[in-house]
Formats: structure tokens, sequence, C-alpha cells
């Protein structure tokens, strides 16, 4: 429970106090996937869509996610982000959209909830422009790829041999 510092003694939910830290970059990157049918694949790869630049609408509403996210997460801090930045990746074979969102910062706590956030409204903001091709969407996957900075250092995940992803190093 050391590593628990949203609550108190008591067991009460608290934000957790960062003011004796110190101030440093901090840079995080987060990944997710949404699964789609071929018609709105196509649609996204070619910019067909009827409700037009789908990666487009999607990396503005990412972005301005990750810059809400103390406002959406209780005791989150609100935190100056310095860079966000979303790309995607087309995967044809599997009729996959990968996000990848990256939020850098100088602060006294990390920006891995701003990254969580900002790829979560990416792939939500393709789901809600295409939904009228394919409602079967799934979106999967979301998780912190690395981390740079702060106490706890920085961490990077790792592929298991079985598939399964490792805690990270």
């Amino acid at each position: 429970m050391d590593k628990m510092n949203h609550f108190d003694s008591a067991g009460n939910a608290v934000m957790a106090d960062v003011s004796g830290k110190p101030t440093t970059e901090r840079t995080a990157t987060a990944k997710g996937s949404i699964t789609v049918n071929r018609a709105v694949f196509d649609a996204v790869a070619q910019g067909t869509a009827k409700k037009g630049d789908v990666l487009g609408v999607a990396r503005i509403a990412g972005i301005m996610a990750a810059k809400k996210t103390g406002e959406l997460i209780p005791l989150c801090h609100l935190l100056t982000i310095t860079k966000c930045g979303i790309d995607f990746e087309l995967h044809s074979e599997s009729l996959t959209i990968a996000a990848i969102c990256t939020v850098k910062s100088s602060g006294q706590t990390g920006v891995e909830m701003e990254a969580l956030t900002g790829v979560s409204v990416a792939l939500l903001t393709v789901y809600d422009m295409c939904k009228a091709l394919d409602k079967a969407m799934t979106i999967k996957e979301v998780y912190l790829e690395e981390k740079k900075g702060g106490k706890s250092g920085d961490y990077r995940r790792l592929p298991r041999s079985d598939g399964q992803p490792e805690q990270g190093n």
C-alpha cells in the first residue's frame, strides 16, 4: 500500500501531494487499437468517410482530451503539457487502426494518464465518426508503452514469449 498515494491513513481518497517532488522532464507513450470492418478501413485509409477526415479529427480530439485529463480523472493533477502528439498506423491485414499518443511535460508528476486518455479518446472518435458503417468496431489493447522521468524511473513494456505483456523494466 506504500505506493497507493491516493489514500490517507484512514483510507480516504485524496489527491497525492507532489509539492515536495522535484520538477523533471517527463514523457509517456500510450498505444491502443480499434478493429473495424473492411468498409470502415477503406474509408479511413482513402479519406472518403462521409464525416470527413477521420484520423485528423481523432488526432485533435485525442490532444484535447489529454489536455483535459485532470478534469476527467478524479484525483489527477492538472498539468501543463509541453507536447502532445497522436499518430496512427493502419494495418490492412487485420483491419486494425492503431493509435499512439505521446505526451511531454516538465513537472512534479507523470503524464501517463494524459497519454492513456489521449489515445482512448482518439479511438473513441474513430468509432463515433464511423459507427454508421460498423457498430461492431472493437477498441482494444489500450496500454502504457513507455514512460520516462520521475522518481520511479523509466519504464518500457516488454512482450513475453507467450504473447502476454510483462510488467516492464
